[in-house]
């Protein structure tokens, strides 16, 4: 049973490298589900995304290399943040 150590110390690593970048899994957060593309997207608002709700807009809109503006922040379950990315100033396509 020489594996067992092998197999739980992966499982800690898999699950301290998922925690430590929490914020930032798939741009948008613990599975908040960001909806959206280079001109903006959505994703649920809870008391988790209060302090982060900016930085999680920021991660989704860098993708693109661009910049993100938050448009509103419905302090309610079930409500939305919602942003936009904006192009970056001197930017040329």
């Amino acid at each position: 049973m020489r594996c067992k150590p092998l197999i739980l110390t992966a499982i800690c690593a898999a699950v301290s490298l998922g925690a430590g970048s929490a914020v930032w899994a798939n741009f948008a957060g613990p599975n908040i589900g960001i909806t959206g593309n280079d001109t903006g997207g959505i994703f649920p608002y809870s008391p988790a995304v209060e302090k982060t709700y900016r930085e999680i807009a920021a991660a989704h809109c860098a993708r693109w290399h661009r910049l993100s503006y938050v448009t509103s922040v419905h302090r309610q379950y079930g409500d939305y943040v919602s942003f936009v990315c904006i192009d970056k100033p001197g930017m040329i396509h």
